[in-house]
């Protein structure tokens, strides 16, 4: 039967048993959300336990830290230095050569057939000098005889300077052509890394053109590092023994280069543009760890100084500088701005903004605010309550530090850190 065709006196029970229940669901939400306001232990959260250092000084490396770009200590390029056909290249590319030892040999055929036109023509100007030699000599006595006019000697004499100068030019173009033939054989100019071939077998090669150059040698064995320092760090530089200053690099995938360098050279003006001055360091490179054009971060030690050092996480920063988060007496925090200067590992350098014996808190400090209350501990120190069981009864807790259990414990509960 439709509910419209209930009668007026059946519908009233329905309706009294409904307003008794939505009674009983609101009473039951009341005394739900006044139960835990009324429970023990309401009031102010429990302080934020934090791991704390104890700030003391210690002494800390001065660096002077930049980045730099690696140079092979000598870079040579190959050049022919003749006309003529690229007959053989005997090396390999990116291998070491030694000095002296052959790269390339370019066609001799030319050079040979010169050396040896040269030397007939040496031979030529050797029997006209021998010849006006001869007869200087002889029209010598014939002078002393009167026979001949001095005239007559004079010219002899003459003679006989011109075929010498010929014979000492003659001599030249000898060993001119010896030198040519020579060039032929491209020999290393030093030992290093052979680059690329720029000619291949069979090209003309031209002395004074883009075509000479066919290849580059560089020595890494040492190698040089090139960096700039800005004017007041180079001013620290100055301020020390700069044969004492040890510099160490810091490769592109983040591990440290195992050799120490020395600086083997220092700038002596200033870039005016960038106002920074050029350095050069040496470091040993036997395995070719290092290889030329690679940018890596030099770091120059020039001493020592005290300082204090906080790890990396206990440095915030904001868009007014950095600051550490320091614990006072009462255990309360607050922000204190400091001054950082290089690193010490993965800490922070702090040089200034610390006092001796002063707490900063270095771990959870997202949940720190001003003047909130901590509960600090040493690092390495387990936090209260974190030692074993579940909350209320945990052993290593307050009772374990030798204070009294909760007094809302239940009786049937062992007493924490006690027998059962």
């Amino acid at each position: 039967m439709p509910m419209t065709d209930i009668p007026s006196p059946m519908r009233l029970p329905l309706l009294a048993s409904s307003l008794v229940a939505a009674a009983l669901l609101v009473a039951g939400c009341d005394r739900g959300a006044q139960g835990p306001a009324q429970g023990p232990g309401a009031g102010a959260p429990p302080p934020t336990p934090v791991t704390v250092l104890e700030m003391q000084p210690r002494k800390v490396p001065v660096l002077l830290e930049a980045v730099a770009r690696t140079e092979g200590s000598r870079e040579v390029e190959v050049r022919a230095r003749v006309s003529g056909i690229l007959e053989k290249q005997v090396f390999r590319e990116g291998e070491p050569i030694r000095a002296g030892a052959p790269m390339y040999r370019i066609e001799r055929a030319p050079f040979e057939i010169a050396l040896s036109q040269a030397r007939a023509a040496l031979a030529e100007a050797q029997a006209r000098a021998e010849r006006a030699q001869i007869e200087a000599t002889r029209l010598q006595k014939l002078l002393g005889d009167r026979a001949i006019s001095q005239r007559e000697y004079d010219d002899a004499q003459s003679s006989r300077q011109q075929t010498q100068a010929s014979l000492l030019a003659a001599q030249a173009r000898v060993r001119e052509a010896q030198l040519n033939l020579s060039y032929t054989a491209v020999d290393a100019p030093i030992s290093g890394i052979a680059g690329r071939a720029l000619r291949s077998e069979g090209s003309l090669v031209t002395p004074g053109a883009d075509s000479s150059l066919l290849t580059t040698l560089t020595r890494t064995d040492p190698i040089w590092v090139r960096f700039s320092l800005s004017e007041s760090e180079y001013g620290q530089l100055r301020g020390v023994d700069e044969r004492a200053a040890r510099v160490s690099l810091t490769l592109p995938d983040g591990s440290t280069y195992d050799r120490t360098g020395r600086l083997n050279f220092t700038g002596s003006t200033v870039d005016p543009r960038l106002g920074t001055v050029q350095l050069r360091a040496e470091f040993a490179n036997p395995s070719l760890a290092l290889l030329p054009g690679q940018y890596v971060k030099a770091r120059v030690e020039i001493g020592e100084r005290e300082a204090f050092v906080v790890p990396q996480s206990a440095v915030q920063q904001t868009d007014r500088g950095r600051f550490v988060w320091v614990v006072d007496a009462s255990n309360q925090v607050a922000p204190r701005p400091v001054e950082t200067g290089g690193w010490v590992g993965r800490d922070w350098v702090v040089s200034k903004g610390l006092q001796p014996g002063e707490r900063v808190a270095v771990d959870n400090l997202l949940r720190l605010r001003p003047g909130a209350t901590v509960q600090p501990k040493a690092p390495g120190d387990a936090p209260a309550g974190a030692a074993g069981g579940a909350p209320g009864g945990a052993p290593g807790g307050a009772a374990a530090a030798g204070q009294a259990p909760a007094a809302s414990a239940p009786a049937s509960r062992p007493a924490a850190g006690g027998a059962r």
